[in-house]
């Protein structure tokens, strides 16, 4: 089996690159899992022909968990270290994406599921689907970044309790607490949440990684620092093609041809 063949990689002709992570029967995040989602996303980002990534779920779950067998066979804390540290790095990689990612959410999205969407840019939502990072029920917490990216989403006391009561959460929550971006019918997430990221694709893709460095870069940084990244950013586009000829469409009532320069 090679890596490639626990996801699927596809690309619309709008340049909507779809991964479909497939490993039945609950698409759990075991290793050559969670290499593939690396590898594919890689390749999403380097693709010249993809300019928004789609990552789902094959069948009726998104992701259920990490691999719990695996999990199982951790039994000591260096293990454990090196288990976490490995899957922490695969997620950061796709959080650090250059291209945004998007996380359409169509079923089951528990544990490692979670960690893995609230990594992705953006969130859709099956009004059928709920997530959870129930993993205190089995007596462990989350590893794949879920105490810390729940935190910051949702604020410390928020995180806390769903951690903590190993709560699930329907969709509607998910929406109130900010977890996601939109709720979608079940039988229209996917293409609702291919409108949305044709929505982005059309738009200058020179602008759409600026914006992206200022925001994922501006992050890590003290407000101070960030507002100068930021300017910095504005100065690059400045001088670029893509802005003269957004302005001169804007002027002339018309809708921009952009050349991503």
């Amino acid at each position: 089996m090679t890596v490639s063949e626990k996801c699927r990689y596809e690309v619309t002709e709008k340049g909507i690159a779809v991964v479909t992570i497939h490993n039945p029967p609950m698409n759990a995040l075991d290793e050559e899992t969670m290499y593939s989602l690396e590898e594919l996303v890689l390749k999403a980002e380097s693709d010249p022909t993809a300019r928004v990534v789609v990552i789902t779920g094959e069948g009726p779950t998104f992701v259920v968990g990490a691999d719990v067998n695996r999990v199982k066979e951790v039994t000591t804390a260096e293990e454990g270290r090196s288990l976490t540290s490995q899957a922490q790095a695969i997620i950061n990689r796709i959080e650090d994406c250059r291209k945004p990612v998007i996380a359409a959410i169509n079923g089951l999205c528990l544990g490692g599921g979670m960690e893995l969407a609230m990594a992705c840019h953006l969130r859709f939502i099956s009004d059928q689907a709920q997530m959870g990072l129930p993993e205190i029920m089995l007596g462990i917490m989350p590893g794949f970044g879920g105490t810390q990216r729940s935190a910051r989403l949702l604020g410390t006391a928020r995180a806390l309790e769903i951690m903590l009561t190993a709560k699930f959460i329907t969709s509607e929550e998910a929406l109130a607490i900010g977890l996601v971006n939109d709720v979608f019918s079940n039988d229209n997430l996917m293409e609702e949440t291919i409108r949305f990221a044709e929505k982005i694709a059309s738009k200058s893709q020179l602008a759409v990684k600026t914006i992206m460095e200022a925001v994922l870069d501006g992050s890590t940084l003290s407000l101070k620092e960030g507002l100068a990244l930021e300017s910095e950013c504005f100065g690059r586009l400045a001088e670029s093609e893509d802005k003269d000829e957004g302005i001169a469409a804007f002027m002339e009532k018309r809708k921009p041809v952009f050349k991503d320069r």
